[in-house]
């Protein structure tokens, strides 16, 4: 992995990946950050509400995808969470990280505590 990589790695697990206009792709048929790496659903949001359940220690294991204006494309917007920053949200679901993910490509939070799902375009 290059420098960048790492580095960009490294600020997806300390709480997120931001930038301006964050880009979201598919890869290997699930949603990733503009790092590559996998973004996921919180079943307990409630999708199109513009809220985010998942704050506090809750938000330290699974870092919001930050930007301060949604990706191009169909389905996606920004919510305002709880501490005043922009998340990214697809058809109305803040998308997540998950910590212990550790490249792109992993998908461990998938299925965590049944209600961590990937996020699918």
């Amino acid at each position: 992995m290059t420098k960048l990589g790492s580095l960009l790695v490294a600020l997806a697990l300390a709480g997120g990946y931001s930038m301006s206009h964050a880009q979201v792709s598919a890869q290997d048929g699930v949603l990733v950050g503009p790092n590559g790496m996998t973004l996921y659903v919180f079943d307990k949001d409630m999708a199109g509400s513009g809220k985010s359940v998942c704050n506090g220690p809750c938000a330290t294991n699974w870092p919001p995808l930050a930007a301060t204006a949604a990706p191009s494309g169909d389905g996606y917007s920004l919510i305002q969470r709880d501490d005043g920053t922009k998340q990214v949200a697809y058809k109305g679901k803040p998308l997540y990280y998950w910590s212990k993910d550790s490249k792109p490509g992993d998908k461990t939070g998938d299925g965590v505590n049944n209600v961590w799902h990937t996020a699918t375009p």
